[in-house]
């Protein structure tokens, strides 16, 4: 399986009500240095409505403006549709919204 596809893989599994960053996702698809690649994999997602790449956000809780499905306020709004708060400027509270990867992903669910 290729990077992508193991990137896919990892976001499929954030739970609604989470996000996480995208050196998260790095790491757990298998290469912690490619950070950008994931960003690249989420922009070209074959399948759209079956990956939730709206999940993803910077490592300080940032939006990406450059949200491939509609742009930043359809993402803030799929989030908040969720129950993910993100604030006027765009970002969310990592503290509160970080998917715990060490409770989910690592152990299988």
């Amino acid at each position: 399986m290729g990077f992508f596809e193991e990137v896919y893989k990892v976001v499929k599994m954030i739970p609604p009500g989470k996000v996480a960053n995208y050196g998260q996702i790095a790491r757990l698809a298998g290469n912690s240095k490619m950070a950008r690649q994931v960003g690249w994999a989420l922009h070209v997602n074959p399948y759209p409505g079956q990956i939730p790449c709206h999940r993803v956000v910077m490592k300080d809780g940032s939006l990406t403006k450059s949200f491939a499905f509609g742009g930043i306020c359809v993402q803030k709004q799929m989030l908040m549709d969720e129950g993910v708060f993100v604030d006027d400027n765009f970002v969310v509270d990592m503290t509160k919204y970080k998917w715990d990867t060490e409770d989910s992903y690592e152990k299988g669910i």
